[in-house]
């Protein structure tokens, strides 16, 4: 038996029209095949479909909480009759035999135990079994259904995040591929969604396209770090540079900057660029981290190592005794 349609989408009998339509995309989005490849995920999918065709026309409703699973087998005409008229249950009990033209008429058995054969009360209207047929059949529609939403990842370098622009892609899934023209908005984060109107499943009877989403991915980068829209960035100085300061170049996403190393830097010092991290349009912009790391040479010429013999001939400097 199939399962009651208000446990398909999750939600109470008493559930509004707008609480049912946000079940069903939230559901339809989860299980459409496209996106989810488990085995089961493609009838699961026929599932809610199937919950969200009755439950989203008022009509077809309120047939069914009426004569729940029954409800399909009831026509407008005669649900009173089929209810079993005044004095009886409002809900209909189990079905009898519902088959097509040379199977044997159409009946409802009632609480009471009474049988109605549909194909005789049709008849007098000139429906006879074949317009039941059609009457029976239109309970299987309700309207427009809206397309499920769906959901892709796109990747992205440090830089084409920073920077944004245009980029097009291509997406394959289990109906071929599809390219798409997309607009990456300046300083977009690891996690965010860009939303592509009217380009996600194809909706049923008439009704509306769902919306793709483009979930942001960024890679790994050698020389940036991110969190949020902070960045940090390794500045390799000279020993002489961090003694004495400096002023000297650091490279973010946007290209070459300038920073003022203070007398006195050692490594692991972080040199903070106000506002010049990942760009956001809705509000204020992250910063930039230079990390300090204070380099040697590998290779010391005759002067420069006699020059770091006298300093250090002459220094009283212990690093592991100072303070940090």
């Amino acid at each position: 038996m199939a399962r009651d349609y208000y446990e398909v989408l999750g939600v109470d009998r008493g559930a509004s029209s707008e609480e049912i339509q946000g079940a069903y995309r939230k559901l339809a989005r989860q299980y459409h095949p496209d996106v989810n490849k488990a085995p089961s995920a493609e009838d699961r999918f026929k599932e809610i479909n199937e919950a969200y065709h009755v439950l989203a026309d008022p009509d077809t409703r309120v047939k069914y909480d009426r004569f729940g699973p029954d409800f399909r087998q009831i026509p407008d005409d005669f649900a009173g009759a089929a209810a079993g008229g005044p004095g009886r249950s409002s809900r209909a009990g189990s079905a009898g035999s519902a088959q097509r033209p040379g199977g044997g008429p159409r009946a409802y058995t009632s609480p009471g135990g009474s049988g109605i054969n549909i194909e005789d009360l049709l008849g007098g209207m000139g429906g006879g079994v074949g317009g039941f047929d059609s009457i029976f059949d239109s309970f299987r529609s309700s309207g427009p259904v809206a397309g499920a939403d769906q959901e892709a990842e796109i990747q992205l370098t440090v830089e084409e995040a920073f920077t944004g622009g245009k980029r097009h892609i291509t997406l394959s899934s289990g109906a071929g591929e599809r390219s798409y023209d997309v607009t990456i908005p300046p300083g977009v984060t690891d996690g965010q969604r860009i939303r592509l109107a009217g380009q996600g499943g194809q909706g049923g009877q008439g009704g509306a396209r769902g919306d793709l989403y483009l979930v942001v991915r960024i890679k790994p980068h050698p020389r940036f770090r991110l969190e949020g829209r902070d960045i940090y960035a390794d500045l390799p100085i000279a020993p002489w540079e961090g003694a004495l300061g400096a002023t000297v170049p650091v490279m973010g996403p946007g290209g070459e900057l300038k920073v003022t190393v203070p007398a006195g830097t050692s490594s692991g010092r972080r040199l903070r660029l106000a506002g010049e991290g990942m760009p956001n349009r809705k509000g204020k912009p992250g910063d930039l981290y230079a990390v300090v790391q204070i380099m040697v040479p590998k290779r010391l010429k005759k002067r420069e190592r006699e020059l770091f013999e006298e300093l250090a001939s002459v220094s009283n400097f212990d690093p592991r005794s100072e303070k940090k």
